[in-house]
């Protein structure tokens, strides 16, 4: 137990074994629907269920535990949602290319980010964005982690206009902005169930009960079980169902070379195969440093002293260059296992407000999902409904950030709502990031201080830019 202590350096960082565990146990409990999910989305492309539920457990454990091993910081790394939707819906329907290609796509991504990471170009991103956004950027995950935990408990439904919308290959349908939300009726037991979850963990936060995150997970999965909605029933180990993943998982490992082969052999795809390239290496290196800057900078993990140092050391010697590094290296393992692009969790921040602050607590998380290999159908028992609370509840304590602006200065305001509203509405934080630094530039423009621009928020945005023209060329048939 000493040298654990010492090796994750849990006094020097003001935090205890049993609270990690509590940390990296509430974290798996936020974030272990994907190994659910990513099988469901993935699998339309026509990849073998049973092996990207395993690839996703193995992609997620190895990247948690590199992150934890050798950042020392307390995030997960897993499939990231919305990414893995692009891999779907946008590379392989609209794009019309193979899963197998597809994959391939994601290694040459994981090949970027890991370039980009080791010459610092990664690293002096986060240097360029000013600080008003960077709380910008906390507040909006916060919302952003708000509304997803409203959509998970079943709280929101949506009303279009009929004929606004029309269905599109592989499933599923697009909307026009006719579509608007409003809070459900409560007439079912998923919503009621979250509802009673939610209660029951604001009340132990005010009383400032320990774990009181984690408790209204385990409770609201209770309360569930009896209501229908804790999937008890369907709790079964046979044989048959823990060998079929490592039966199929030989379909999925090592593809992306297969892809390789064939994804470079028609030139005429060459310019559509580098704008999906460009489109995942944009999104995942921006969720991840939007991330690490909302949350760690908020709580204490990475320090303004942690990330100046970026900028002068060599090497890895920051926690913020090796959580980078982490991530960068997790994205190309996990293609290979035969998954999406793989990214820093944002789900993480679920354990660190509940105390989390070493990779002691990525290493319990780790071993958690790990566990699911076995204990897959108990794990399933917890519903989205039991986990929403704690992403909302989460979500309040990160708006705080949003103290830091300057509200009354529009010049500063203005990017700084765009950016946290718009990662909200549009289900994507790199598309918020975006945002907020086109409208930075263009106050900056007006007042005539393009000098205190950082030269790679001229080329991000840009780059963000031209991602917008091609995507709009591509949708009107222009390429």
């Amino acid at each position: 137990m000493s040298k654990i202590k010492s090796f994750f350096k849990l006094e020097e960082h003001k935090t205890t074994v049993t609270r990690e565990l509590v940390a990296g146990l509430t974290t798996f409990f936020a974030m272990v629907y994907i190994i659910f999910v990513n099988p469901q989305i993935l699998g339309l492309t026509g990849m073998p269920v049973n092996a990207v539920f395993l690839a996703t457990i193995l992609a997620t454990v190895i990247g948690t535990l590199f992150m934890g091993l050798f950042a020392n910081v307390p995030y997960a790394v897993a499939p990231g949602m919305g990414l893995n939707a692009f891999f779907t819906y946008t590379v392989c329907f609209a794009l019309k290319f193979s899963w197998q290609e597809a994959l391939a796509i994601v290694f040459i991504c994981g090949i970027i980010n890991i370039i980009i990471t080791v010459t610092k170009v990664r690293k002096h991103i986060i240097k360029s964005i000013p600080k008003s956004l960077q709380h910008a950027i906390g507040g909006g995950i916060g919302i952003f982690i708000f509304y997803i935990g409203l959509k998970n408990a079943g709280m929101l439904t949506f009303v279009a206009d009929p004929g606004s919308w029309f269905a599109i290959d592989g499933g599923g349908a697009i909307i026009d902005s006719s579509i608007i939300p409003e809070i459900t009726k409560f007439a079912s037991a998923v919503p009621l169930v979250a509802l009673i979850g939610l209660v029951i963990t604001i009340v132990l936060l005010l009383f400032k009960v320990k774990g009181a995150i984690l408790i209204g997970i385990v409770a609201a999965t209770i309360i569930g079980i009896p209501m229908g909605v804790s999937p008890v029933k369907d709790v079964a180990f046979t044989w048959e169902s823990f060998v079929a993943p490592f039966n199929d998982i030989g379909e999925t490992f090592f593809a992306a070379f297969d892809g390789m082969g064939s994804l470079f052999s028609d030139l005429s795809r060459l310019p559509m195969a580098l704008l999906a390239i460009f489109a995942f290496s944009l999104s995942d290196t921006f969720d991840t440093i939007g991330t690490f800057i909302g949350t760690g900078r908020r709580s204490g993990i990475f320090t303004d002293e942690d990330v100046d140092a970026i900028e002068h050391s060599k090497g890895f010697k920051t926690k913020m260059e090796k959580a980078l590094f982490a991530d960068s290296i997790a994205t190309s393992m996990g293609a290979l296992l035969g998954t999406s692009n793989t990214t820093t969790y944002v789900e993480s921040a679920a354990g660190i407000e509940v105390g989390g602050r070493t990779g002691l607590t990525s290493v319990f998380t780790a071993i958690f999902f790990l566990l699911c290999i076995l204990l897959s159908p108990i794990v399933a028992v917890v519903p989205g409904a039991a986990t929403a609370p704690a992403l909302m509840i989460v979500g309040v304590m990160m708006a705080g950030s949003f103290k830091e602006i300057e509200w009354n200065d529009f010049a500063e305001a203005l990017p700084a709502f765009f950016s946290a509203i718009i990662m909200t509405l549009a289900y994507n934080i790199s598309i918020g990031i975006a945002f907020g630094f086109i409208f930075y530039i263009i106050v900056k423009v007006c007042q005539k201080k393009t000098k205190e621009v950082h030269p790679i928020l001229w080329v991000s945005t840009s780059l963000f830019l031209l991602y917008f023209v091609l995507m709009a060329f591509k949708e009107v048939g222009i390429i």
